[in-house]
């Protein structure tokens, strides 16, 4: 049995894409890894975020916005940045033995237009970091 990983999800703002990642890891680990979401600033969980995992039966109406500072004491297993600005722009994170995963995913927030199209944005978002951390899981954290 392996021990229980410690994974850290880090994006610009920790709203929108980390959240839902967080979202997802919880979901298909069952809660069997540590799983966190920061940012190298703070928004405040996106609302359009939380209406759009709860469509999938996800609650993450109770996350926060956190800053990677506040982790900095945890040795992860896994550091994943969810967008470019992020990867770009990571504080040096002193993990001994971190792997570094890059996935750059969709950012719907940024998008203008109709209600229906930004929903739809959130949508496909939602879809893309779903496939990605099933297979992620799948594939790292096989029991």
């Amino acid at each position: 049995m392996n021990s229980i990983k410690n994974i850290l999800l880090l994006c610009t703002g920790n709203s929108c894409r980390s959240q839902m990642a967080h979202g997802w890891f919880s979901y298909f680990t069952g809660n069997t890894a540590n799983i966190y979401s920061a940012g190298i600033e703070t928004h405040g969980v996106n609302p359009k975020a939380i209406a759009t995992m709860a469509e999938e039966g996800i609650d993450i109406s109770h996350h926060t916005s956190n800053l990677v500072d506040e982790y900095q004491s945890i040795d992860f297993d896994f550091i994943i940045t969810v967008c470019d600005h992020a990867a770009e722009n990571c504080p040096f994170i002193p993990s001994k033995n971190a792997v570094r995963i890059h996935h750059n995913f969709s950012d719907p927030s940024k998008l203008k237009g109709t209600d229906e199209a930004i929903k739809n944005a959130f949508r496909a978002t939602r879809e893309e970091i779903k496939l990605f951390c099933n297979d992620f899981v799948k594939v790292n954290l096989a029991q």
